[in-house]
């Protein structure tokens, strides 16, 4: 029973850091010289420019559930 709880700690841990990586992590996703992630959008061609991310409801409302599985989860 006590190697079932243990297990079950280090799960709800593992996925609390991951929920915080993936959270605060940049560069979701790669292609050549553009990046994207879930706060903004970057082009690295002669210059560096960073645009925020679009204003799409499904974006926003997915930034919305980040943070919020986040504070939920340190309550």
């Amino acid at each position: 029973m006590l190697l079932l709880l243990l297990g079950i700690i280090v799960l709800h841990v593992t996925v609390l850091v991951l929920l915080f990586v993936s959270t605060i992590v940049s560069q979701w996703l790669v292609n050549g010289e553009h990046s994207a992630d879930l706060w903004q959008n970057c082009t690295s061609g002669s210059t560096f420019v960073c645009l925020t991310s679009s204003t799409n409801e499904w974006l926003q409302s997915v930034q919305a559930m980040m943070i919020l599985s986040i504070i939920f989860s340190v309550l």
